[in-house]
């Protein structure tokens, strides 16, 4: 019998808990589970390869992959990312200036979580009414499957992130509130609240890295990576 594979371990702290937890880096077989989805060229088989190989690499109990925000995922894919291949990474910038491609070398140790400062959780309607906000999270990709176009993925994502609204008497669950009510609830809202609810998305906490090089016309330039696709293609 071959002998087993010990694994250093690691620890990585959850951006939206503040949680401290251990992982483990990831191995062939998550490699293929990576390779896979990317092979499809499907934005939702990447989102599930990431979050089943970041279960996978989680060694403590009780953490629940579907409860993390986006960010949360896309954040610990990073820092497992940098202890299971290469913490330094290049990518290629085409540069709007003078026209050509240069390489630059992310250090994935170095990637943050930065908020807005404009970011809030809630929003005020009036004197009496308001709504809170929550992230949206990977289990929101089932409510997605029956949205026929781009604006109905809009609204159900905005749906999914309204957690409770309340008023000088009570607090109504959104969980607790048929969908169809919830539709009417949104569709009825004034633009200038609807507008809070964008904001709320647009300035949520995201990746955050800037690198700087310098063009052919000696421009001086910098550039904000805030997505996983800014950063590598899976692999």
């Amino acid at each position: 019998m071959l002998p087993k594979i010990s694994y250093p371990l690691f620890d990585v702290t959850i951006p939206s808990s503040g949680k401290k937890i251990k992982m483990r880096p990831f191995l062939v077989k998550e490699e293929k589970i990576l390779l896979t989805a990317q092979s499809t060229g499907e934005q939702r088989e990447t989102i599930l390869a990431i979050k089943q190989v970041v279960n996978n690499c989680i060694v403590d109990d009780g953490v629940n992959v579907d409860k993390l925000a986006t960010f949360d995922l896309e954040y610990l894919f990073v820092k497992l990312r940098a202890r299971s291949v290469n913490n330094l990474i290049d990518v290629t910038y085409d540069d709007p200036d003078d026209e050509k491609q240069y390489k630059i070398q992310i250090d994935l140790d170095k990637v943050e979580i930065r908020t807005d400062e404009r970011h809030s959780t809630k929003i005020q309607i009036n004197d009496d009414m308001g709504i809170m906000l929550r992230y949206p999270r990977t289990d929101m990709l089932q409510g997605l499957d029956k949205a026929e176009s781009e604006v109905d993925v809009y609204f159900e994502v905005i749906k999914y992130c309204i957690e409770s609204v309340y008023d000088a008497e009570s607090v109504y669950s959104a969980s607790e509130t048929s969908s169809e009510e919830m539709d009417e609830f949104i569709t009825n809202l004034d633009v200038s609240t609807f507008k809070q609810i964008q904001l709320f998305l647009e300035t949520m906490p995201k990746l955050f890295y800037e690198a700087s090089y310098t063009n052919s016309l000696g421009t001086e330039r910098k550039v904000v990576l805030q997505s996983l696709n800014d950063f590598f293609m899976l692999g």
